[in-house]
């Protein structure tokens, strides 16, 4: 029997009397549909109190940073060097949503579930999809219009940023146009990440980026380990981030709002591990931070909008190319720990199902499904529940990379 229950009003009163067996029998499945609403109605009140949390660290965290950024560059810097392009993006993505969304699902832009999917992942079914659309370039245009188009880190990052979320949203149309839940083929989607990646590793090799080592193929280590020379493997290095990070960001995005929340942090720990190599890079950092907040306005549980893989190879390829510009490429694993965590678990779990098949002949789940965050959701943690303590993880993983970072300069 299903029941669509607007309020208590459609609900009998107990003490009604109820003379036949079906009007207690309708009575009971009403009120446990509107036991399911009220549910409903709380996860969405944590949601919003979830992204309130977020804000009010990253909020506290700017301020520290326009506090103290000038002692680490030893240079005066302009007011709120953080906070504007934070929150010039973070206002300008909120706003575009509100005309974008309608727009998206207008055009039936929506998003398609696969079957094997968790029940509860079934939410996302119809929801309107490729917001990267509108929240990628307005991250990136701040960046610019604040540092100027002349700097050449930012140009790099931007350039490559916007790439990867070309790739990204081929890959959507694609899908859109097959009616599936994925688009280009793996291999042929790898492919091109790999040419986009290895293009502009030869760029970085030709183009004169301002560096306190004064060489390249370098990445910084902490004091006590000094400094590692990585030759032409530096190139190798760079491409992994790349083609690692988009693909991670895109298994990340499975519940409303974590993407938007995480990679927001990750980009904040990558503007303070870069700020004394390259303050631009730091700008670039903290609008995109502020881009992924916006978004999350729209995307925080329930979601009106979700990511794309346009949306989440052009993060992957922003947080890759600040690590390449700079080499800080220590402080992205440490500050992308998250989607690193991600990626691990669906290698784990395809190894052991192939191990195990190969040796004993059957096959057991390392997890309940994977990636993690399904696997939590199979313990019965609702999607409030682990977005939450995955930000808590996400924001000390942050802290963590800028301190590296800052020791490593």
């Amino acid at each position: 029997m299903l029941n669509s229950v607007i309020n208590d009003l459609d609900v009998p009163s107990i003490n009604e009397k109820l003379d036949q067996y079906d009007d207690s029998l309708r009575m009971t499945s009403l009120r446990v549909a509107m036991l399911g609403k009220g549910h409903r109605k709380d996860r969405i009140k944590y949601g919003v109190l979830i992204n309130m949390g977020l804000i009010t660290f990253l909020a506290m965290l700017l301020l520290v940073l326009d506090s103290y950024a000038w002692r680490v560059v030893r240079l005066p810097l302009p007011p709120f060097y953080f906070t504007r392009p934070f929150l010039i993006s973070a206002v300008l993505v909120s706003f575009a949503g509100y005309m974008c969304v309608p727009l998206l699902r207008g055009l039936k832009i929506r998003q398609i579930v696969r079957k094997e999917g968790t029940f509860k992942n079934f939410s996302r079914k119809g929801t309107p999809t490729m917001g990267g659309l509108f929240f990628i370039p307005i991250g990136v245009m701040v960046a610019m219009f604040i540092v100027g188009f002349s700097s050449v880190g930012v140009s790099g990052a931007a350039a490559v940023t916007l790439a990867f979320a070309a790739i990204g949203l081929i890959d959507d149309i694609v899908g859109l146009v097959k009616l599936q839940n994925y688009g280009l083929s793996p291999w042929i989607k790898v492919l091109l990440e790999v040419a986009v990646s290895t293009w502009f590793s030869l760029w970085l090799n030709k183009t004169s980026i301002p560096s306190p080592y004064g060489m390249k193929y370098l990445v910084p280590l902490p004091a006590s380990l000094g400094i590692m020379c990585f030759g032409k493997c530096y190139l190798l290095l760079t491409s992994f981030c790349f083609v690692s990070l988009g693909n991670g960001i895109k298994l990340t995005d499975g519940l409303h709002g974590l993407v938007g929340g995480t990679a927001s942090l990750a980009f904040m720990g990558m503007s303070i591990a870069v700020l004394p190599i390259c303050p631009d890079l730091a700008v670039f950092g903290a609008s995109m931070a502020g881009a992924c907040v916006g978004f999350l306005i729209h995307n925080r549980y329930r979601a009106s909008v979700l990511l794309g893989v346009i949306g989440s190879l052009a993060l992957g390829g922003g947080l890759a190319s600040m690590a390449a510009c700079t080499g800080m490429f220590l402080p992205l694993f440490i500050s992308s720990g998250i989607f690193f965590l991600e990626i691990l678990s669906i290698l784990l779990q395809v190894s052991c199902l192939k191990s195990k098949k190969f040796f004993k002949g059957s096959r057991h789940r390392l997890f309940k499904m994977a990636p993690i965050h399904h696997h939590l959701m199979f313990y019965g943690f609702n999607e409030p529940e682990i977005v939450a303590g995955l930000y808590g993880i996400s924001s000390l993983l942050a802290l963590l990379a800028g301190y590296v970072g800052l020791i490593s300069a």
